[in-house]
Order: C-alpha cells, then sequence, then structure tokens
C-alpha cells in the first residue's frame, strides 16, 4: 500500500504526477475548492468575531468522501494544492474537514508546494515540505468575508431601489465605475478642428515628407492653426515667400535602444493574449492552465510553463542559465547580453519568491511541442516562450535622423524624421503590441547636409479633429484595473465576465459599452456609495490583505473596521426612494403638457426621456431627441358591457390595454400585458381578460378568505390575506386555479424575487419547463416538484439547461452531476444535509 497520499486540485494534475512519484505515492485530486461559505443570510457573522459558517460542496463531497477513506491507509498527507492564497485556502479546508472526520490521527500532515510540474520541481517539492500558512489562510478568508458582506448587503438594496436580479460586487463595481466614466467622458467631449501643414519632396529619388513646426519664428501648438481660413492664410505665406523651395537649416543624427520587455505576468500575458491572439481574458487563463498542469510530449508528460497566476518578474537562476545558453548558440554572441537582464515589477506586492510564467524548458521550442498541442496552444505556448527567450536578449538599436528646413526665411521650419534598425536584438525574436498606439516603422531619409536646397513639390494642408478617449478593451482595462490596484490579476478574468453576464457592459466591437442598467447601477453606487467604489480605497484594502497575508496585520480587526462604516451606510440608504435612484430630472418643462419637468427614466427597454407626470401626461421621446409624443396605439375593439373603445397602448413602460379615455381627473383603467404575451398577438378577447382582473379563484381551504390572481408592476401575482406570489413565467395569470395558487403561497418567501428569474427551456422527458429561481438559501433550478440548489452563487447568471438537468437528476436520484473538471476557482456550493452536518463541525470560529 502507497504510504503517502497526495492531493491536488486537478485530475489531470494528478495524472501528470502520477508518472513522477512511484509507487509509494497515491494521488488524488479535490477538485478544486472542497468547502465555502452557506449561501445565505449569517454565513459571516459579524456580531460573533466574524464566525464563517462554511459547508461541503456538494459536488465535491464524493471526492473529499474518496480523500478521506485514502488518508486512512496514508502514513504521510501532503497537501499540494496550487501555490497561491486560494490554494493555501483549499489545503486548510481538507484539513479541518478531514480532522472533524478523526482521519488526520497519528498522520503527518504536510503543505507541499510547487510552480511548475516538471519531475525535477516536483520531487524537490516533496522532500521539502512545510507546515500550512494561517496567514495566506487568514487573508483568503478575510478577502471571501469582504466580498460576502458587500454582496450579501448591497445586491438586495440593488433589487430594491432598480431592478431583481442585479449585483454589486467589491472590485465588480469599481471596475464597472471604470468604464462607466470613461463613456461619460465620450459622450462630453467635444471635437476640435485643427490642421497640419506639410511638403512633399524627392532626393536622390527617395520621397520625403516634412511638417511645419515653426511659423514666423513662433513655436506651433496643437491648435495653432485651427481653421481652413488660417491654413490657407499660413499656406500662402509660404508660397510667396519660399519661393517653391526648401533650405536644410540642421541634421540631427541619434542612436536610441528599445529594451526588451519583462517575461509575463498573468496582467501581461492577459493584455498580450487579447492584443495578439484575439483571446479573452477567461479563454487565456484556462488555456495557460492546460500548459500548466500537463501536456504528453512524445513519451514525456509534462507541464509546459510555470505557474500562470503570478506578478512576479523574476526567472530562476536555472532559467537564466538555460535561457543564456540557448541565446548564444542559436542567436549568437551578439544577441546577448553581459549579464542576465533583470526586472523589477510594477505591482508593489509582487511576490518575487515566484517566478514569471515562462517555458519550464526553453529546450522545448514551440515548433518541437507544436504536434502534441491543439491551435490555441500553439498560439499561447509560443508567445510564453517567445517573450520570456526576448526578456534576456539584448536591446534593439536604431539610427534616428531629423532634418529642419527653411521655407521663406529663418522663422518658417519644417522638420523630417526618419528611423532605421541597425540591429534587431529582440526583435529578432518578438516585440510587444499596444493598444490604441500606431507600431513604429523604419522610415529612411535621403542623406542631408546643411545648407542642401530641395524643391517642393507639393505644399497642401491636413485637416484633422481631435478624437475622444477610446472605449476601454480587454487588454485596457486590465492594464486600468493592475495601475488602480483593483482586484489581483487572478481575478481580472472573472471581473470582466460577472460585468458582462449581469449585462451591465457589452463588447462591441472588442470594446466595453456600458449598458443602461450598467449606468444607473453605477449612478446609485457612486451617489450613495462613493467611499467604497473609489479606486483609492478598493487598493488600500487589497494592499491590507496581502498585509495579512505577510503577517503584518490581523484579518479580523481589519473586517471589523470595514464592517462598522459600511454596514451604517447601508443602514442610511434604505430610505433613498428608487425614483431618485431611477431617473434623472432634466432642465427641461414637457412640451405637450407643459406642466411637469422631463426626466431621464429607465424603463424595460432601457434609457429614454419622458414626462415626470406619467401616466396622466405620456410625452416620450428617445435619448438621441426622436420625439415620440403619442403612444403606439392599436384599437381593439368595444366592451360588450360598457360599449367603451379598448386600445392597446405601448407607453414607456411596456404595452398595456386601456378601457375607454380620460373623463376629467378620472383615469381609465390600465392593465399591463404580461411579459409572456406578444403584444402583436393581443386579441380583443385578450384584452376583455386582462381588463377583468383580478380574476376571484375562490376561498382559501385554511382562513376561508378569498385568493386572487392578478397583475401588477412586477407581473403576473396570487394574493391571499396581504400575501403575494409571483405566479412563475411559465404559468398563465389566466389559467390557474385555487389549488396551485394555495400551493405558490405556501412555498418559502423568496429573497427579492416574484417568480422564475429565467425559464432555461424545456425537460426532455416531459416537455415541462425548467426554470430558474432565486430563493431564501440561495439561486436554484425547478422542474416540476424538484429543487435543485446552484453549486456556485455566480452561475445564476451563466447555468445552462444541460446543467440545471444535471443538478435535477442528482436531486431526484436519477444520477449524479458530471464534473467539469477543474472546478472553478470560485468556489461551489450546495445546501445539503450532510454538507450541513460536516460545515456544523468544520466551522471556523
Amino acid at each position: 500500500m502507497p504510504s503517502h497520499l497526495l492531493i491536488v486540485e486537478s485530475p489531470s494534475k494528478a495524472k501528470t504526477l502520477k508518472k513522477y512519484l512511484g509507487k509509494d505515492y497515491e494521488i488524488l485530486a479535490s477538485y478544486g475548492h472542497v468547502r465555502d461559505l452557506v449561501p445565505k443570510t449569517g454565513a459571516v457573522d459579524p456580531d460573533d468575531g466574524f464566525r464563517m459558517k462554511y459547508e461541503l460542496i456538494d459536488r465535491n463531497a464524493k471526492h473529499v468522501d474518496a480523500i478521506t477513506r485514502a488518508v486512512k491507509d496514508a502514513d504521510i498527507v501532503l497537501l499540494a494544492t496550487d501555490p497561491d492564497r486560494e490554494g493555501e485556502a483549499i489545503a486548510w479546508h481538507l484539513s479541518e474537514i478531514l480532522k472533524s472526520r478523526k482521519a488526520l490521527k497519528d498522520k503527518k500532515v504536510k503543505r507541499v508546494v510547487f510552480y511548475e510540474i516538471t519531475e525535477g520541481a516536483v520531487k524537490e517539492a516533496v522532500l521539502n515540505p512545510r507546515m500550512i500558512s494561517m496567514d495566506l489562510v487568514n487573508a483568503q478568508q478575510a478577502r471571501r468575508a469582504l466580498d460576502y458582506l458587500v454582496g450579501f448587503n448591497l445586491s438586495p438594496l440593488l433589487w430594491k431601489k432598480i431592478r431583481r436580479g442585479l449585483s454589486a460586487g467589491r472590485v465588480q463595481s469599481p471596475a464597472l465605475r471604470l468604464i462607466v466614466e470613461r463613456e461619460l467622458e465620450i459622450e462630453k467631449f467635444k471635437s476640435q478642428e485643427y490642421w497640419t501643414i506639410h511638403f512633399d519632396s524627392t532626393k536622390d529619388r527617395l520621397p520625403f515628407t516634412a511638417k511645419l513646426t515653426h511659423f514666423r519664428g513662433e513655436k506651433l501648438d496643437q491648435f495653432a492653426v485651427g481653421n481652413a481660413e488660417r491654413e490657407a492664410e499660413v499656406r500662402r505665406f509660404l508660397d510667396e515667400h519660399g519661393k517653391g523651395t526648401a533650405k536644410v537649416a540642421e541634421v540631427e543624427r541619434k542612436s536610441k535602444l528599445r529594451s526588451p520587455s519583462a517575461p509575463f505576468t498573468t496582467s501581461t500575458l492577459q493584455q498580450e493574449a487579447v492584443r495578439k491572439l484575439g483571446f479573452s481574458t477567461d479563454r487565456a487563463m484556462k488555456v495557460a492552465q492546460s500548459l500548466y498542469e500537463g501536456v504528453s510530449v512524445g513519451k514525456v508528460v509534462t507541464g509546459l510553463i510555470t505557474y500562470m497566476r503570478t506578478d512576479s518578474v523574476t526567472l530562476s537562476k536555472e532559467a537564466l542559465s538555460e535561457m543564456r545558453g540557448y541565446i548564444t548558440k542559436n542567436y549568437g554572441a551578439d544577441y546577448l547580453p553581459k549579464a542576465p537582464v533583470m526586472y523589477r515589477s510594477a505591482s508593489k506586492n509582487a511576490q518575487e519568491a515566484h517566478e514569471a510564467i515562462r517555458p519550464t524548458s526553453i529546450a522545448r521550442t514551440p515548433e518541437s511541442v507544436f504536434p502534441y498541442l491543439n491551435d490555441e496552444q500553439r498560439k499561447l505556448y509560443e508567445m510564453i516562450w517567445k517573450r520570456a527567450i526576448a526578456s534576456q536578449m539584448t536591446a534593439a538599436k536604431f539610427d534616428t535622423v531629423a532634418v529642419d528646413f527653411t521655407v521663406g526665411g529663418a522663422g518658417n521650419t519644417f522638420r523630417a524624421t526618419g528611423q532605421t534598425m541597425v540591429f534587431a536584438g529582440f526583435y529578432a525574436v518578438y516585440h510587444e503590441d499596444q493598444d490604441d498606439a500606431v507600431e513604429e516603422e523604419d522610415k529612411r531619409l535621403p542623406a542631408f547636409e546643411k545648407d542642401d536646397v530641395v524643391k517642393i513639390e507639393k505644399l497642401y494642408g491636413d485637416q484633422h479633429f481631435t478624437q475622444p478617449p477610446p472605449r476601454y478593451s480587454e487588454a485596457s482595462l486590465v492594464k486600468a484595473l493592475e495601475q488602480y490596484g483593483i482586484g489581483r490579476p487572478s481575478t481580472y478574468a472573472s471581473i470582466i465576465s460577472t460585468l458582462q453576464n449581469r449585462e451591465y457592459v457589452v463588447l462591441d466591437k472588442k470594446r466595453f459599452t456600458p449598458t443602461d442598467v450598467g449606468r444607473v447601477v453605477n449612478k446609485f453606487l457612486t451617489e450613495h456609495f462613493a467611499h467604497w467604489v473609489d479606486y483609492e480605497y478598493t487598493a488600500k484594502l487589497e494592499d491590507e490583505l496581502d498585509d495579512i497575508s505577510n503577517g503584518k496585520e490581523e484579518w479580523v480587526p481589519m473586517l471589523q473596521k470595514f464592517w462598522k462604516d459600511f454596514s451604517a451606510q447601508i443602514g442610511e440608504k434604505e430610505s433613498v426612494s428608487r425614483k431618485d435612484v431611477t431617473q434623472e430630472a432634466l432642465d427641461e418643462t414637457c412640451p405637450k403638457c407643459g406642466k411637469h419637468q422631463l426626466t431621464i427614466r429607465l424603463g424595460r427597454r432601457g434609457r429614454f426621456i419622458g414626462c415626470a407626470g406619467y401616466p396622466d401626461c405620456d410625452y416620450t421621446r428617445n435619448l438621441d431627441g426622436a420625439e415620440n409624443t403619442e403612444p403606439v396605439k392599436r384599437e381593439l375593439g368595444t366592451d360588450p358591457q360598457t360599449q367603451k373603445l379598448i386600445q392597446l397602448l405601448v407607453g414607456p413602460f411596456g404595452p398595456y390595454v386601456q378601457l375607454g379615455e380620460m373623463e376629467g381627473d378620472k383615469k381609465p383603467k390600465r392593465v399591463s400585458v404580461p411579459k409572456n404575451i406578444d403584444p402583436e398577438a393581443v386579441t380583443l378577447e385578450t384584452a376583455l381578460k386582462l381588463l377583468a382582473l383580478p380574476r376571484d379563484l375562490g376561498a382559501h381551504p385554511e382562513s376561508g378568505k378569498k385568493v386572487n390572481a392578478a397583475i401588477g408592476r412586477f407581473g403576473p401575482y396570487v394574493s391571499h390575506d396581504g400575501q403575494f406570489k409571483s405566479i412563475p413565467k411559465e404559468e398563465n395569470v389566466f389559467d390557474i386555479g385555487l389549488e396551485r395558487a394555495v400551493a405558490l403561497l405556501k412555498e418559502p418567501k423568496q429573497f427579492g424575487s416574484r417568480g422564475a428569474l429565467k425559464v432555461l427551456g424545456k425537460h426532455p422527458d416531459d416537455n415541462q419547463p425548467v426554470a430558474l429561481y432565486s430563493g431564501r438559501y440561495g439561486p436554484y433550478v425547478k422542474h416540476g416538484k424538484v429543487n435543485a440548489t446552484l453549486p456556485s452563487e455566480d452561475m445564476i447568471s451563466t447555468v445552462t439547461l444541460e446543467e440545471a438537468l444535471e443538478l435535477i437528476a442528482a436531486k431526484a436520484g436519477k444520477g449524479k452531476p458530471k464534473g467539469r473538471g477543474h472546478a472553478p476557482k470560485s468556489g461551489t456550493r450546495v445546501a445539503t444535509k450532510s454538507g450541513a452536518r460536516t460545515a456544523a463541525k468544520t466551522r471556523k470560529k
């Protein structure tokens, strides 16, 4: 029997390590996180020293059981989860679970860390284990507690004040602020005209262009020539006084060097993968993880790159030595610096004990491993390999020349510039792309000497207009997040995914634009929680988490300080009205009624301008100014009882049917058309049914009081004795009966929910709907009478029908949900009785 049990996170990593360590080691995978906070209020208790209530993640319970059984047969347990804070926390959670099951009696438990999966690195790590670092664990616990306290307290406020299903996060909200503020800059930007003046000429059959820099002795700034009239005036003067020639006044020659970029960190890898390869940040990290965890290269299974979550630019002595040998052999001594090139991290909290992302062996050239990789792996590995080798090569050398010409007198100066690469240096292998920048190219100039005279072939002006700042791309957003210290590089991909999944931003032509909902959420947060979405404050929290991980600060006092102010702010903002959040007053009176102010409002279909007197006045127009002074109307017929006209109208808040017209101050009866009814399909019969609401379903069997079905502001619902429950989207307000209404009313109250959040599709067995809900214990999917809690709250915006069917089948006892490989770093959780029992025994006090 193996005497050692080594536990890693990923099953693919486990397969690789088995080939290195031999028969004396059994290797099992935890499949990522094994415990997480219970997904409900009270999971972090500020009144009890921030005690955190953990529970076993249901989907990984069988893996934890397998680990527990294997521990009994082992003498030594080695926890070899990933070498970062999350990995340290997973190791600690595993240890706590095993202790609670009394599986570690008389067992040695050690922590093993390696940054590359190669035989030498793994064997060395196993020979040098250490204890679990509680500083790293507590830093991760503090981060998780902060994220929970912000999310579980701010998100319900957004549901009340704006729209259900919204969320706010400690780092996602400042990231949203960046995107919205850039959009506001663009909208406020006023373009300004300016002109530049040039001449074209040729010498020694080599054409060149020069630009006017000084006129009549004055240096020209950007707007010195601000319109066509001024351009014509300047050009006319130069034409008249220059006589069609330009004289060389000065020739300036220089040499310049361009140094290579540092090897990749997580942040720069994501940026460059977006720019060069067209990957998303999330895709880049997934491909990098596959290269790290191990690939079969011929008869050898090995990791091809070092650990991909790092903010260090350091390279090991062994790697530097190998790279320098490779450069000398394959490029020559001219391409090798006298000493290894050392870089300093831009991140003040970079962990220099870690390494930059590099190939585990520079001898594995891209060409040699290409047959064993898929297309995405090939592209990313080649980029990592080239960046690493280029970082240790000599600088590229350029000769530059600047020639000043006078035209029509000494005070009128034109300048021509040229550049020639004279030594490629690291450019022979790789150079970095830039966001929103024009790549410099070689531009040759003819040979000039002072007092040379050339003929001006063309004298002309170019019209320009200033441009607004560009919207963020994925690459430039990651760069901005890093510069502001928002989050950590390992979280950037999930921040971006969350903003897109929540529909706060859209990626259009590879640039981020905030949605109307994203704007309103940001407005609410920046006006009412300005301190908590402040860039400096967010960065300061990250610094404090780093201090905790380094043993410089205690985690509970940090949380106490945060919670004292944050909880007070939450309480103060409960009184903010929804109108103040979703409406923005304009300094303009309604042109239709002349009584009320116009406001920018948030409707079902986004933002629009409408009269504050709605529904008495239904004036609306689009934000671009296109008016819609009358709502869309369609006459459906006459009510057989009252003989009043029934119309279908579409107002700022969606379609509705109306009985009759305004009679003095008396408003006509209006009923909204439910979202599951196409307005085009509304007939007189449908309208009569809507106007007949509320429906009396009969007496409640217990209280004897009336049960009604109706349509309100949030859609169809049933009511009884002051209690209200939304009717699920897949059901019909016209058909629901008393028995079903009573059953709905008995269901536990759902936090912030009014019916299904989303219908995912139909079940293949019975063609009945499968829907997503938010309940008191977190999000869940439902089919018939079977409810299955989502493993992770993050899945609320990404869960698919296939995933829902697996969860439902597992809950119904028809099978187990299939694993998705290495579990997401965000962790997963399912509220189960067995998990609750385990959590009760192992929760951290």
